[in-house]
């Protein structure tokens, strides 16, 4: 045999004992499940807040309003003036109306002598008359004089008080502590010959201040079935401490209390309007400033998750546990408010459940995974 024939021979016995024998079969083996990491819910206590949008409004805001007719002749403040009450700060022409009540004071000192004059007529034909001296028209006369000047002195008086609360209108003073707006009217303008009467600025309260709010009627029916299992009614929530924080605040770093609740629900909105009220000394708050509200509520246990582990879908939201026989399930929960890095999970879960909140893309409903069980860090 040629060495070529030698080579080829060779190569073929070395292919030969390389092919399985008669009768193997290839087998396919199965990659191991997808490693995953799970948590179990955290169980703590848990204050829970009700949060809405609200506005902040004054408690007092008045239109100053010329009650009398006459020339401005002082204005006593500053456009944009904070002012105390009682302090003056439009003077409308005085003159004419102190002039009306000494005119009313005069009329009241001839009213009380003419009644004086006819008491004493009235009590001298009274005693004529039982001494059978005078007759009974003499005494009816008198008795209705007396009477007459009686009804004229007390008209008078009238008259002499009207003339003091017109001439108390030419001192336009704050009715309480406020900003006073821009003034509308200028020294020597003629003001109170209109209908209706012309404003002549606006005072507005700052400190208290209040802030509106609304609660949904779902969360009015939450509210009161919590307040009744303590025997307890939305009434017994006056005083409660309310939360307010502006746009720009971190947090709500002011501080108020429940002092109003509608007894009716709005039914073109379905809300139930509230309100709080807040000490506002700085006057960081001014009315119609947007603000966010919350209202915290007893501590309650609570099972909380990484916010990681929860999705969303168009049915919900939902989180992915693993049962007992490493299968994972996509549960759908009712997730609740934040707190750190974890959510409140108000419904779906127990305490037991496996969470997953690592390897979540290879975490495929239905599929066995192997399951590593971590711990979340849970702030106290």
């Amino acid at each position: 045999m040629t060495p070529a024939a030698l080579l080829r021979a060779s190569l073929t016995l070395a292919a030969a004992a390389t092919l399985p024998s008669c009768g193997e079969s290839n087998k396919y083996a199965a990659p191991p499940p997808p490693k995953v990491t799970v948590v179990q819910p955290v169980e703590k206590d848990v204050t829970r807040f009700f949060e809405a949008t609200g506005n902040a409004a004054a408690v007092n805001s008045v239109d100053l309003v010329a009650r009398v007719q006459g020339f401005v002749q002082a204005i006593g403040y500053s456009d944009g003036q904070f002012v105390k009450k009682g302090t003056s700060l439009f003077t409308i022409e005085p003159e004419p109306y102190k002039l009306k009540v000494d005119g009313a004071k005069a009329a009241v000192t001839s009213a009380q002598a003419t009644l004086t004059q006819a008491q004493a007529e009235y009590q001298r034909q009274a005693d004529l008359v039982g001494k059978q001296v005078s007759t009974q028209a003499n005494y009816d006369k008198a008795l209705a004089q007396r009477d007459s000047a009686q009804g004229d002195l007390q008209s008078q008086q009238a008259n002499e008080q009207q003339a003091e609360i017109n001439y108390s209108y030419t001192d336009v003073a704050a009715p309480f502590d406020g900003t006073v707006t821009a003034r509308q009217v200028s020294i020597g303008e003629l003001v109170g010959a209109s209908s209706p009467p012309t404003v002549l600025a606006t005072i507005v309260q700052l400190d208290p201040i209040w802030v509106n709010f609304n609660a949904s009627e779902r969360d009015v029916l939450t509210v009161r079935a919590n307040l009744a299992k303590t025997g307890r009614t939305t009434t017994d929530l006056l005083g409660y401490p309310v939360e307010i924080g502006l746009q720009t605040d971190t947090g709500y770093p002011h501080e108020g209390k429940l002092d109003y609740i509608a007894p009716t629900v709005d039914p073109s909105t379905g809300t139930l309007s509230v309100r709080a009220i807040l000490s506002n000394p700085d006057h960081t708050l001014l009315p119609g400033f947007f603000v966010r509200v919350r209202v915290p509520g007893k501590p309650q246990p609570a099972l909380l998750v990484p916010d990681i582990a929860i999705g969303a879908d168009q049915g919900g939201r939902y989180v992915l546990v693993v049962n007992k026989d490493n299968v994972v399930e996509q549960r759908r929960v009712e997730a609740g408010q934040a707190e750190d890095d974890l959510r409140v999970i108000e419904s779906g879960l127990t305490k037991d459940d496996r969470v997953v909140v690592g390897g979540i893309m290879r975490a495929i409903p239905g599929q066995k995974v192997d399951a590593e069980l971590s711990t979340p860090a849970a702030k106290n």
